[in-house]
Protein backbone atom coordinates (compact mmCIF):
# COMPACT_ATOMS: atom_id res chain seq x y z
CA UNK A 1 0.00 0.00 0.00
CA UNK A 2 1.40 3.33 -1.11
CA UNK A 3 0.30 6.70 0.47
CA UNK A 4 -0.97 9.62 -1.01
CA UNK A 5 0.82 12.92 -1.30
CA UNK A 6 -0.69 14.61 1.43
CA UNK A 7 -0.07 11.59 3.39
CA UNK A 8 3.94 11.40 2.77
CA UNK A 9 4.07 15.14 3.59
CA UNK A 10 2.34 14.29 7.04
CA UNK A 11 4.44 12.03 7.73
CA UNK A 12 8.14 14.30 7.07
CA UNK A 13 5.92 16.69 9.49
CA UNK A 14 5.67 13.68 12.10
CA UNK A 15 9.10 12.58 11.49
CA UNK A 16 8.60 8.92 10.94
CA UNK A 17 8.86 6.78 7.58
CA UNK A 18 6.34 3.93 7.82
CA UNK A 19 6.93 0.67 6.83
CA UNK A 20 2.88 -0.67 7.45
CA UNK A 21 1.06 2.99 6.05
CA UNK A 22 -2.36 0.83 7.00
CA UNK A 23 -1.18 1.93 10.73
CA UNK A 24 -1.38 5.60 9.63
CA UNK A 25 -4.50 5.47 7.70
CA UNK A 26 -6.35 3.49 10.54
CA UNK A 27 -5.20 6.20 13.62
CA UNK A 28 -6.45 8.94 10.91
CA UNK A 29 -9.70 7.25 10.40
CA UNK A 30 -12.58 9.22 12.63
CA UNK A 31 -15.34 6.73 13.67
CA UNK A 32 -17.92 8.91 11.96
CA UNK A 33 -15.93 7.33 8.45
CA UNK A 34 -15.27 4.34 9.90
CA UNK A 35 -16.89 1.21 8.09
CA UNK A 36 -15.58 -3.08 8.36
CA UNK A 37 -13.30 -2.99 5.69
CA UNK A 38 -12.30 0.47 7.39
CA UNK A 39 -11.59 0.54 11.07
CA UNK A 40 -11.13 3.20 12.95
CA UNK A 41 -9.07 4.73 15.55
CA UNK A 42 -10.30 4.02 18.70
CA UNK A 43 -8.04 1.12 19.42
CA UNK A 44 -4.81 3.05 18.57
CA UNK A 45 -5.88 6.16 20.51
CA UNK A 46 -6.12 3.63 23.53
CA UNK A 47 -2.56 2.33 22.94
CA UNK A 48 -1.52 5.58 22.22
CA UNK A 49 -2.52 7.23 25.35
CA UNK A 50 -0.64 3.97 27.18
CA UNK A 51 2.96 4.79 25.22
CA UNK A 52 2.29 8.77 25.81
CA UNK A 53 2.46 8.34 29.38
CA UNK A 54 4.87 5.72 29.42
CA UNK A 55 7.31 8.21 27.67
CA UNK A 56 6.57 11.23 29.68
CA UNK A 57 7.08 9.61 32.61
CA UNK A 58 10.22 8.47 32.33
CA UNK A 59 11.27 11.69 30.85
CA UNK A 60 9.91 13.78 33.87
CA UNK A 61 11.91 11.10 36.21
CA UNK A 62 15.21 11.51 34.07
CA UNK A 63 14.58 15.68 34.12
CA UNK A 64 14.17 15.45 37.90
CA UNK A 65 15.85 13.06 39.45
CA UNK A 66 14.91 14.43 43.06
CA UNK A 67 11.37 15.45 42.16
CA UNK A 68 8.81 12.96 44.54
CA UNK A 69 5.88 11.93 43.16
CA UNK A 70 3.52 14.97 44.18
CA UNK A 71 5.34 17.31 42.01
CA UNK A 72 5.60 14.84 39.19
CA UNK A 73 2.08 14.18 38.97
CA UNK A 74 0.96 17.67 37.58
CA UNK A 75 3.60 17.64 35.45
CA UNK A 76 2.43 14.55 33.90
CA UNK A 77 -0.84 15.19 33.87
CA UNK A 78 0.15 18.51 31.92
CA UNK A 79 2.06 16.88 29.25
CA UNK A 80 -0.71 13.86 28.61
CA UNK A 81 -3.98 15.91 28.80
CA UNK A 82 -5.85 15.81 25.84
CA UNK A 83 -5.28 19.79 24.96
CA UNK A 84 -1.72 19.51 24.92
CA UNK A 85 -1.90 16.53 22.41
CA UNK A 86 -4.41 18.93 20.47
CA UNK A 87 -1.59 21.36 20.74
CA UNK A 88 1.06 18.95 19.18
CA UNK A 89 -1.82 18.22 16.63
CA UNK A 90 -2.82 21.99 15.31
CA UNK A 91 1.82 22.28 14.77
CA UNK A 92 2.13 19.32 12.66
CA UNK A 93 -1.41 20.30 10.64
CA UNK A 94 -2.95 16.91 11.66
CA UNK A 95 -6.61 17.77 11.17
CA UNK A 96 -5.35 18.35 7.29
CA UNK A 97 -5.15 14.63 6.89
CA UNK A 98 -8.15 13.38 9.14
CA UNK A 99 -10.56 10.73 7.98
CA UNK A 100 -13.78 12.53 8.79
CA UNK A 101 -17.41 11.57 7.91
CA UNK A 102 -20.31 14.33 6.42
CA UNK A 103 -21.64 14.97 10.15
CA UNK A 104 -17.70 15.61 11.65
CA UNK A 105 -17.00 17.63 8.43
CA UNK A 106 -19.90 19.95 8.48
CA UNK A 107 -19.50 20.80 12.34
CA UNK A 108 -15.94 21.45 11.58
CA UNK A 109 -14.31 18.16 13.14
CA UNK A 110 -10.46 18.94 11.68
CA UNK A 111 -10.77 21.98 14.55
CA UNK A 112 -12.06 20.21 17.13
CA UNK A 113 -9.31 19.55 20.13
CA UNK A 114 -11.18 16.62 21.58
CA UNK A 115 -10.54 14.91 17.86
CA UNK A 116 -7.33 16.25 17.39
CA UNK A 117 -5.66 15.11 20.64
CA UNK A 118 -7.58 11.57 19.99
CA UNK A 119 -6.02 11.45 16.61
CA UNK A 120 -2.71 12.63 18.21
CA UNK A 121 -2.61 9.62 20.51
CA UNK A 122 -3.72 7.44 17.25
CA UNK A 123 -0.86 7.86 15.17
CA UNK A 124 1.52 7.64 18.18
CA UNK A 125 0.53 4.40 18.84
CA UNK A 126 0.58 3.68 14.81
CA UNK A 127 4.32 5.21 15.34
CA UNK A 128 4.90 2.11 17.95
CA UNK A 129 3.32 -0.35 15.85
CA UNK A 130 4.93 0.48 12.81
CA UNK A 131 8.64 0.25 14.38
CA UNK A 132 8.50 -0.20 18.51
CA UNK A 133 9.14 1.80 21.49
CA UNK A 134 12.08 3.65 20.68
CA UNK A 135 10.65 4.98 17.47
CA UNK A 136 7.47 6.32 18.83
CA UNK A 137 9.52 8.11 21.86
CA UNK A 138 11.88 9.81 19.74
CA UNK A 139 8.90 11.07 17.42
CA UNK A 140 7.15 12.22 20.80
CA UNK A 141 9.75 14.14 22.64
CA UNK A 142 10.90 15.67 19.20
CA UNK A 143 7.31 17.15 19.15
CA UNK A 144 6.78 18.18 22.64
CA UNK A 145 9.88 19.61 22.54
CA UNK A 146 10.76 22.21 25.42
CA UNK A 147 7.19 21.48 26.77
CA UNK A 148 8.63 18.55 28.89
CA UNK A 149 12.01 20.99 30.42
CA UNK A 150 9.06 24.11 31.14
CA UNK A 151 6.28 22.07 32.43
CA UNK A 152 6.30 23.08 36.05
CA UNK A 153 5.40 26.44 35.01
CA UNK A 154 2.36 25.36 33.14
CA UNK A 155 1.32 22.46 35.56
CA UNK A 156 0.02 24.34 38.31
CA UNK A 157 -4.04 25.06 38.37
CA UNK A 158 -4.38 28.23 37.93
CA UNK A 159 -7.86 28.93 39.11
CA UNK A 160 -6.55 26.78 41.98
CA UNK A 161 -3.55 28.77 42.67
CA UNK A 162 -6.03 32.11 42.66
CA UNK A 163 -8.35 30.84 44.93
CA UNK A 164 -5.70 29.67 47.10
CA UNK A 165 -4.04 33.33 46.76
CA UNK A 166 -7.16 35.09 48.06
CA UNK A 167 -8.07 33.13 51.05
CA UNK A 168 -4.83 33.55 52.21
CA UNK A 169 -5.79 37.43 52.33
CA UNK A 170 -9.05 36.83 53.45
CA UNK A 171 -11.06 37.81 49.98
CA UNK A 172 -14.32 36.27 48.94
CA UNK A 173 -12.95 33.95 45.98
CA UNK A 174 -12.70 35.15 42.29
CA UNK A 175 -15.64 35.07 40.32
CA UNK A 176 -15.52 34.52 36.92
CA UNK A 177 -17.98 35.87 34.40
CA UNK A 178 -18.44 34.85 30.22
CA UNK A 179 -18.17 38.16 28.64
CA UNK A 180 -18.30 37.45 24.97
CA UNK A 181 -18.70 34.26 22.18
CA UNK A 182 -17.60 35.25 19.08
CA UNK A 183 -16.81 32.34 16.05
CA UNK A 184 -19.72 29.80 14.74
CA UNK A 185 -21.63 27.09 16.66
CA UNK A 186 -18.83 24.30 16.05
CA UNK A 187 -16.24 26.74 16.78
CA UNK A 188 -16.81 28.81 19.23
CA UNK A 189 -14.48 31.52 21.38
CA UNK A 190 -15.10 32.24 24.53
CA UNK A 191 -13.93 35.78 26.54
CA UNK A 192 -14.00 35.41 29.78
CA UNK A 193 -13.41 37.84 32.41
CA UNK A 194 -11.94 36.56 36.12
CA UNK A 195 -12.88 39.22 38.82
CA UNK A 196 -11.45 39.91 42.42
CA UNK A 197 -12.51 41.87 45.29
CA UNK A 198 -9.91 44.77 45.13
CA UNK A 199 -11.21 45.53 41.39
CA UNK A 200 -8.43 44.11 39.46
CA UNK A 201 -9.48 41.98 36.74
CA UNK A 202 -7.98 40.09 34.06
CA UNK A 203 -9.78 38.39 31.04
CA UNK A 204 -8.71 35.45 28.26
CA UNK A 205 -9.78 34.33 25.21
CA UNK A 206 -10.34 29.90 24.44
CA UNK A 207 -12.23 27.39 22.35
CA UNK A 208 -14.55 26.27 25.74
CA UNK A 209 -15.10 28.08 29.08
CA UNK A 210 -13.17 26.01 30.91
CA UNK A 211 -9.81 26.92 29.19
CA UNK A 212 -10.97 30.42 28.94
CA UNK A 213 -11.05 30.47 33.07
CA UNK A 214 -7.64 28.96 33.35
CA UNK A 215 -6.39 31.15 30.98
CA UNK A 216 -7.53 34.69 32.68
CA UNK A 217 -6.74 32.93 36.05
CA UNK A 218 -2.68 32.77 34.53
CA UNK A 219 -3.06 36.49 33.64
CA UNK A 220 -4.72 37.06 36.53
CA UNK A 221 -1.32 35.74 38.62
CA UNK A 222 0.92 37.31 36.30
CA UNK A 223 -0.52 40.34 37.40
CA UNK A 224 -0.51 39.95 41.02
CA UNK A 225 3.38 38.48 40.81
CA UNK A 226 4.54 41.68 38.61
CA UNK A 227 3.20 44.40 41.22
CA UNK A 228 4.83 42.00 43.98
Amino acid sequence: MKLAKDLIAFSDRLGHAFERPDLLIRALTHSSLSAPTRPDNQRLEFLGDRVLGLVMAEALLEQDKEAPEGQLAPRFNALVRKETCAEVAREIDLGAVLKLGKSEMKTGGRRKHALLGDAMEAVIAAVYRDAGYEAARDVILRLWGERVSKVEADARDAKTTLQEWAQARRMPPPAYVEVGRTGPDHAPVFTVEVRMETGATARAEASSKRQAEQAAAKAMLARLDSAG
